[in-house]
């Protein structure tokens, strides 16, 4: 286990903006750098500023007089476009893993294909809607903004807690290089993103939301046990992925 910290936050912020977004950065030291797990401490913040960028896009497209919807729509693409569809690529492959594969190693080489098949067609298009979906049925832009940092922080997030709930299921790839972070890293992720939730939608709602996210990072990681042995990359996409759209559903039913 890793128990590497980046202390300095401008650095573990630019660390893991590099990884999670498409946002540039600009060129970091190889000296300097440490495993991605060090910086899994701040991964809800860069999560909330990628909600930021979507909630800024609905913010213009109200001004310009565009439908909910439409709006909805739009942001969710930014917000794509800001990730790279990492998540969403993620979830893709294990849907195309967990779904297509008789058995582990089948479901592991399954993942690893680029290719997406149908499962993954399909859990992209679902997310993608229950996203849009979400957002339109919020009452206002602040209310879209709100919902958006939230989502964002809670399920950039999870991630920490999966990379130290699971062992890595294969012994090469993106999980093992990013290295494990410490449960301390990993409790002080979600601990940030508790403290914004409950800031911005109350102790109550931002309490129960924060319970959800811990209930769905807890089905997932069941689930990947189950079906491949542990969690990699696709995992650690498919968690943040499934914690955004429960969190923006949520938020929408309030």
């Amino acid at each position: 286990m890793s128990s590497q910290i980046e202390r300095n936050p401008i650095m573990a912020l630019r660390i893991a903006t590099e990884f999670l977004t498409r946002i540039p950065v600009g060129e970091i030291n190889e000296r300097h750098r440490r495993p991605l797990a060090a910086s899994v401490w701040i991964f809800p913040v860069v999560g909330a500023l990628v909600g930021l960028v979507g909630g800024s896009v609905y913010y213009f497209s109200q001004i310009l007089g565009l439908p909910p919807l439409i709006s909805a729509a739009i942001t969710v693409g930014a917000l794509y476009v800001a990730t790279g569809g990492l998540h969403e690529d993620g979830l893709a492959d294990v849907a195309d893993g967990f779904g297509g594969g008789s058995d582990r190693q089948k479901k592991l080489a399954i993942m690893r294909d680029s290719r997406t098949g149908t499962y993954g067609v399909a859990a992209i298009f679902f997310s993608l809607a229950l996203r849009v979906l979400a957002i339109a049925n919020l009452s206002d832009v602040s209310m879209v903004i709100t919902a958006l940092f939230v989502s964002g922080a809670l399920s950039r997030a999870s991630i920490g807690l999966v990379m130290v709930a699971l062992r890595v299921a294969r012994p090469d790839g993106l999980s093992v290089m990013a290295g494990r972070p410490g449960a301390g890293q990993a409790f002080a992720a979600l601990g940030i993103a508790l403290v914004g939730a409950i800031g911005l939608l109350g102790i109550a709602q931002g309490a129960g939301i924060t319970a959800i996210t811990v209930a769905t990072i807890f089905f997932v990681a069941v689930l990947a046990k189950k079906q491949i042995g542990g969690q990699t990359g696709d995992v650690l996409g498919m968690t943040a992925q499934c914690v955004e759209v429960v969190v923006l559903l949520a938020i929408s039913a309030r």
